[in-house]
C-alpha cells in the first residue's frame, strides 16, 4: 500500500501533494514540506497509509477520539 501526502486545510480541503511506497520517503517529503511552510499557512501537512487515494481522503476526514489525558 502507498503512503499520501496531503496538506489539510480547514474544512477538509485536502490537497494531494506526492504518493510514494515507502514509509520513509513519504516522511522526508512531509518534513520538508512543513519546513518551507509560511508560518501563517492555516494547512498541516499530513502523511496517511491507504490501498488507495480514496481511503486515505476517507481516512484524514475522520474525526479521532483524544487519547487518553492521563493517570486517572
Amino acid at each position: 500500500m502507498p503512503y499520501y501526502v496531503y496538506r489539510v486545510r480547514p474544512f477538509a480541503q485536502l490537497e494531494k501533494l506526492d504518493e510514494f511506497a515507502a514509509f520513509k520517503d513519504a516522511s522526508a517529503r512531509a518534513k520538508a514540506l512543513r519546513a518551507a511552510q509560511a508560518p501563517d499557512d492555516p494547512g498541516r501537512i499530513k502523511v496517511m497509509f491507504a490501498g488507495n487515494e480514496q481511503l486515505a481522503e476517507d481516512l484524514l476526514c475522520q474525526v479521532r477520539d483524544p487519547g487518553p489525558a492521563g493517570d486517572d
